[in-house]
């Protein structure tokens, strides 16, 4: 079979099929496992997405159109879902049945929900003895925690924002949750090999908590602050260890400069004509501006020229000149200024398309971010509707229609709107 193209007919959204086989069982609310799940889908593995019947903690989580959750829609595209009480005995033998079908590609449960029995590993290899569990705790030691407590407890909110500021500045990116759930999606294949390599069940976790650390760990910020004492001050809108500034149009629009290498330095001083008078500053304040500490020590002398340069020329034509002398900048836009304005967020960009949904409308929608063979990944389509899938996912696991029309009037099963 061809890795890309169309994908299992049953599916929501039409993916590449690198992943064609795989049957993975999500329990999970949120971004992060939620985001692992679209991650595996896009790529061609079955995701059955499992919630409580009328949908589940995060259906109603804003942005709301119409009543409709466009947060819950985008993150579970390419999905089925299930709405399933799996507190009752009934709803479990379902869970049960999904687990023991599927063979070698199935019996992978991804969650991040801790705390039911019934969704103990060793309860659940009771059914399926070759299980894989990946699962997302808040904190290592099982103590609970979203994106935002855990970006407050690192310091990045009192490392973010200008230097006069006292007292914490959120960001609204969830930047954990994201790493989360790419760790996760690498977590669900990494045990997929190892059982195809052994038989044996695996059990994979991740604490969100434990992503930011290692995070912060791996680029230094740690040894950084234990090897000097000190915390990463707050530097607005500079980048630490090299130079970048906001620079002000005449037409009160910005754009970011950054000059991390020579190269790029070289290309800014060309485009702003201002060598000569970098030249006396440098010699004003002994640095050299060729290296990076240089740079970042003068760094509000250097703004302070650049952005009186910049300051007469207006948007459009800051733009035109940096992009002539290949500096490297990119524009600060609204939301609604980055549709309007930039190609690489439309449809020009092979990743999205346009795509009507159900009571909200038409919109465009990002497939998956990596490109197979260079090739299309399909028609994508709208995310289902919580429960859409309950009836034939249910039929998957051994129940007859009757089985299901009883659990549906029983409410341990649900159906779409």
């Amino acid at each position: 079979m061809s890795p890309f193209g169309r994908s299992n007919a049953a599916h929501n959204e039409l993916t590449y099929t690198l992943l064609s086989g795989l049957r993975i069982i999500e329990i999970s609310a949120f971004i992060a496992a939620p985001l692992a799940g679209l991650t595996l889908a896009q790529l061609g593995a079955e995701v059955i997405r499992i919630d409580p019947v009328g949908g589940g903690m995060d259906r109603d989580r804003w942005p709301i159109e119409n009543g409709r959750s466009l947060y819950w829609s985008g993150l579970n595209r390419a999905k089925k879902s299930v709405c399933l009480d799996l507190k009752t005995p009934e709803g479990q033998a379902v869970l049960h049945g999904l687990l023991r079908t599927g063979g070698s590609g199935g019996g992978i449960v991804l969650t991040n929900l801790t705390g039911p029995d019934w969704l103990e590993f060793d309860r659940l290899c009771e059914v399926r003895p070759d299980l894989i569990m990946v699962d997302l705790k808040g904190h290592h030691d099982g103590a609970p925690a979203v994106d935002y407590t855990v970006n407050a407890a690192v310091g990045v909110p009192l490392a973010t924002g200008p230097e006069e500021v006292d007292g914490p500045v959120n960001h609204m990116l969830p930047a954990w949750d994201a790493v989360a759930g790419l760790t996760l999606s690498t977590a669900v294949l990494a045990a997929l090999r190892a059982r195809d390599e052994t038989g044996d069940k695996q059990h994979l976790s991740v604490a969100l908590s434990d992503v930011a650390y290692a995070f912060l760990g791996n680029t230094g910020l740690i040894a950084e602050t234990e090897l000097t004492g000190t915390d990463r001050p707050r530097i607005g809108n500079h980048i630490y260890g090299a130079f970048g500034q906001d620079l002000p149009t005449s037409d009160g629009r910005h754009v970011m400069v950054a000059a991390i290498t020579g190269g790029q330095w070289r290309a800014l001083v060309k485009a702003t004509g201002m060598g000569e008078e970098l030249s006396r500053l440098e010699q004003q304040t002994g640095l050299d501006f060729s290296t990076d500490a240089g740079r970042y020590e003068g760094r509000k002398a250097i703004a302070g020229l650049l952005r009186n340069w910049s300051s007469k020329l207006d948007f459009e034509e800051l733009l035109a000149v940096l992009q002539q002398y290949g500096a490297l900048a990119g524009p600060y836009r609204t939301f609604t200024q980055m549709l309007e304005e930039d190609p690489r967020a439309s449809v020009q960009n092979p990743m999205f398309q346009m795509v009507d949904h159900k009571g909200v409308g038409r919109y465009r929608v990002p497939g998956s971010t990596i490109r197979v063979n260079d090739s299309d990944e399909g028609e994508l389509r709208a995310g289902p509707e919580a429960g859409q899938n309950s009836r034939d996912v249910i039929r998957s696991a051994g129940l007859s229609d009757q089985d299901i029309d009883e659990l549906i009037a029983r409410k341990i099963a649900g159906e779409g709107d």
